[in-house]
């Protein structure tokens, strides 16, 4: 746990009780904070019922006793319109943060020598994975590292910061969004596509609210921007502008004067106007499509600042395991391999998962977001056949019936009968089942988690074909 300067005998609010929530809670109460929490869910407020922070609505919290409001990540600020906690908040004048500033304070407050170094990765895709493969590559390299944030362990419950420990975090742009006085040694954006529109208004609010990963970097900093999207561009454009930190940029669709960039299976790397390679990527399994690549890309070039060498960080890609719902195999049936990419919630996220395959029986569909699904067109040549699930099967099969063959299916259980089938009676000698929705989870699952998890119970009871004799046939598994 992470102990929080200067709070002791201070009355602070929490507002939302998810993970980060109840983190913040617990670190404020063992720094001596007074707390007051509340919840709109009343699941999450009988989990205070034995504890020193036990709810009650905002109403009765001592607003003019309160020093801040520590609210989750999905609490708006601004847009689409404050919160009724922030207008309150507001209103009584008492600052309004998230779960991270409490960790830049605590970080702040210590003795420089003291300091750990800060990582952060943001992007609409691929923080994630990159997040994990950045904390690995540092664990390999013998460093004490510790990944949290968006991805994993809140922040505030990860262990307290010392000296030479490396902290890498998934930042989202909420969190960002509630962050104020965080300074990351390296900073990473990833891309940026149409996503959480509801929330940010705009692309452009959008984008903001990701700069805001460099808001604190001084000189001797690191900033990594992937420069494979305009707003990647924009990004790598305004960095260097700026004069502040060392701009890196990563690419994975051609070569650059500068930074880290994967090109025919290969990761290369100029830092001192030599470009040389790094290795080949085709050993790293867990990390399929060029998507992937920029990802290694990003992640090499964070750990090389951290004095691991490019081809050791390559190395370290190949034990890479993946994250489960991006790209993961889920199993094998005889030739066929099926791949859960659940988390593939936007249209990009599922271009790139199309991208990294071919013979693909694709099952796509959910609550779709506010995205036009004949972006996907181009990726359809590599499709054998789409199967569509969810409230959005209608408008996918409206803008991609025409280009695939498809199939309408009430359930993703059914979806896998139908994909696992027709891929094992097909003629591809390699098809891949890929579970990559490009939409929103909810309108049949809790959560993209619940989905993926779905997806596996539904190939792990599919039955493998037998021979004769009533034993499994030669290379069928579940």
């Amino acid at each position: 746990m992470i102990l929080i300067p200067d709070v002791k005998n201070k009355k602070i609010g929490v507002f939302g009780l998810g993970l980060s929530g109840l983190a913040a809670c617990d670190a404020l109460i063992a720094s001596g904070a007074e707390v007051f929490s509340f919840d709109e869910s009343a699941e999450a407020r009988e989990k205070t019922a034995d504890t020193e922070y036990r709810c009650e609505h905002p109403k009765e919290w001592p607003w003019k006793d309160l020093t801040a409001v520590i609210v989750s990540p999905g609490v708006p600020l601004i847009a689409p319109k404050p919160h009724a906690i922030v207008r309150k908040a507001n209103q009584e004048k008492v600052p309004a943060y998230g779960d991270t500033e409490l960790f830049a304070r605590a970080v702040n407050a210590m003795p420089a020598a003291e300091r750990p170094r800060l990582v952060g990765v943001t992007g609409t895709n691929g923080k994630s994975t990159t997040t994990a493969l950045i904390g690995h590559m540092l664990k390999e390299a013998g460093l004490d590292v510790y990944v949290g944030g968006n991805i994993g362990a809140a922040v505030l419950s990860l262990p307290a910061p010392q000296a030479g420990s490396v902290y890498v975090l998934e930042l989202s742009s909420y969190q960002l969004d509630l962050t104020r006085s965080l300074r990351l040694d390296a900073a990473v954006f990833l891309n940026l596509a149409p996503d959480h529109l509801d929330r940010h208004g705009s692309m452009e609010n959008y984008f903001a609210a990701k700069m805001r990963i460099f808001l604190n970097q001084q000189p001797g900093d690191l900033a990594v921007a992937g420069v494979d999207d305009e707003y990647g561009e924009a990004a790598c454009t305004e960095l260097t502008a700026r004069c502040v930190a060392d701009v890196v940029p990563v690419s994975a669709q051609g070569t650059l004067g500068r930074g880290f960039y994967a090109l025919d299976g290969k990761l290369f790397y100029n830092l001192d106007g030599k470009t040389a390679e790094a290795g080949g990527l085709d050993g790293a399994r867990a990390l399929a499509g060029a998507h992937n690549h920029q990802n290694i890309a990003a992640a090499a070039a964070v750990a090389s600042r951290f004095g691991v060498a490019p081809a050791v960080a390559v190395s370290a890609a190949e034990r890479f395991e993946g994250l489960a719902h991006r790209l993961e195999e889920a199993g094998r049936l005889g030739k066929v391999a099926f791949i859960n990419d659940s988390k593939a919630t936007n249209i990009t996220a599922a271009a790139r998962a199309l991208g990294a395959y071919r013979d693909i029986y694709w099952i796509a569909g959910g609550r779709a977001k506010d995205e036009t699904v004949a972006a996907l067109a181009p990726h359809m040549a590599s499709v054998r056949k789409a199967y569509f699930i969810g409230e959005a099967a209608p408008v996918f099969e409206e803008d991609l019936g025409g280009l695939v063959e498809t199939a309408m299916c009430d359930t993703l259980a059914e979806a896998v009968a139908a994909a696992a089938a027709d891929a094992e009676a097909g003629d591809a000698k390699a098809p891949v089942v890929l579970l990559s929705p490009a939409c929103a989870s909810y309108d049949q699952f809790r959560n993209f988690e619940a989905r993926g998890e779905a997806f596996r119970a539904a190939v792990a009871g599919l039955e493998p074909k037998r021979s004769a004799n009533g034993s499994p046939a030669k290379g069928a598994a579940a």
